[in-house]
């Protein structure tokens, strides 16, 4: 099967170019102060300048505030904006850009699933595993993007199990905190689609 592949956390041109060079077909930039990850918008417009027409760039945000969004916005369009999904009810993001809403284990889950989510664990960036069993029922609904977790060493297990849409990893692939790490982002990329390779979906 196909499989969407996203980095994130991407605040580097090393890193940026290692996810690149791997194969990955989104990269994210995260705009929370709290995280070891965050970028000014400026500074993620730079790095998105670098990327090919292949790959996509996506906000990554937490509760954000509007300002914040259009502090973002201002210094770059985003292919991809990625929130909680009750963030979205109170932000005005361009139509043009696609959303993903993230829904987490411990989170109560509408009836009616968006077209593309991504699920993980109960906090973002904490490399918390999210509930695969449930994942894999989510899955079999709707465009799941499966984060929370995942790293070179069990992602094969992941997209097996699961058979998600697309993987995300951030912590798994970094030697200290937002520090990514250009071996592991290859061997993560490698795992994911060696075992996507002998899926059918």
């Amino acid at each position: 099967m196909s499989l969407l592949v996203k980095i994130c956390g991407i605040s580097c041109p090393e890193a940026l170019d290692a996810a690149v060079e791997a194969g990955a077909d989104a990269v994210g930039f995260v705009f929370h102060p709290a995280s070891p990850r965050n970028v000014a918008p400026a500074d993620a417009a730079r790095l998105a300048a670098r990327l090919p027409p292949t790959v996509r760039s996506v906000a990554v945000t937490l509760h954000p505030s509007q300002q914040r969004v259009d502090d973002v916005l201002a210094a770059f369009v985003p292919a991809v904006w990625q929130t909680d999904a009750d963030d979205f009810a109170a932000l005005a993001v361009p139509d043009a850009v696609e959303r993903w809403p993230v829904y987490r284990a411990a989170a109560r889950l509408p009836a009616a699933l968006p077209p593309r989510m991504l699920f993980e664990g109960a906090r973002s960036g904490a490399g918390e595993i999210a509930d695969w069993g449930q994942a894999a029922a989510l899955a079999r609904r709707t465009e799941l993007i499966l984060g929370g977790g995942l790293a070179p060493g069990n992602v094969a297990s992941a997209v097996t199990t699961v058979r998600p849409f697309g993987v995300d990893v951030s912590t798994g692939v970094e030697f200290a905190p937002g520090r990514k790490d250009a071996a592991r982002i290859r061997e993560f990329v490698n795992a994911a689609r060696e075992a996507a390779a002998g899926v059918q979906r």
